[in-house]
């Protein structure tokens, strides 16, 4: 069982958001056959291509991910609010090798989703620890946690031209204003796409 608690609790980072390439690389930093890295590298995709918050992605129970539909279930978002989200079929294969494992060793359903290999809960503080130390493996100089797996979905949804009602209900904001400013913070797409057409030459 790991210890909860944040030790950077209350002190405010600039936002860093990951390329499509690092958060591979992030990925493959995990072990591909031991139980917990399959397990990590289904938790590290649940957040990256859900844009899950941390404590939505270990609160999930088996039953809340439906794979013949593409949608995970959130029963614990923020504000106590519910919310359906869609999931990529390639995120679901990522999941079912660890849902593999699970069966294997004989957790059952009513354990969470993400749990030791014992069944037991995992903490937030772990997810940190680990990414901070798969980023490092993996030699990525930003700082990674969490929030900016996030951050990251946020960021390329609003790349790949996503209408912002479409991210506001992924990221489950009470309203898209909340979004715009979200995104304003993480990915001033219109912003830098104006400056880097303006023609000047030396």
């Amino acid at each position: 069982m790991v210890v909860q608690g944040a030790p950077n609790k209350g002190k405010h980072y600039p936002i860093e958001v990951l390329t499509d390439h690092e958060v591979r690389s992030l990925i493959r930093a995990c072990s591909n056959r031991a139980p917990t890295g399959i397990r990590n590298r289904a938790l590290i995709v649940v957040m990256y291509r859900g844009g899950l918050r941390i404590s939505e992605t270990l609160a999930l129970l088996p039953k809340d991910l439906d794979h013949d539909a593409g949608t995970v279930r959130i029963l614990q978002g923020k504000g106590r609010k519910a919310r359906t989200i869609g999931l990529d079929a390639g995120a679901f294969a990522v999941i079912e090798r660890w849902m593999d494992v699970r069966r294997l060793r004989g957790i059952n359903g009513h354990k969470p989703l993400f749990c030791t290999l014992e069944g037991g809960s995992i903490y937030p503080t772990y997810a940190r620890t680990m990414l901070t130390r798969l980023a490092h493996r993996a030699g990525i100089v930003k700082r990674v946690h969490p929030h900016g797996l996030r951050h990251t979905h946020a960021a390329q949804l609003a790349a790949e031209g996503v209408p912002i009602n479409v991210i506001q209900c992924q990221l489950g904001h009470s309203s898209a204003a909340i979004t715009s400013r979200y995104l304003d913070h993480i990915a001033p797409q219109q912003v830098i796409q104006t400056m880097r057409n303006r023609q000047w030459d030396l």
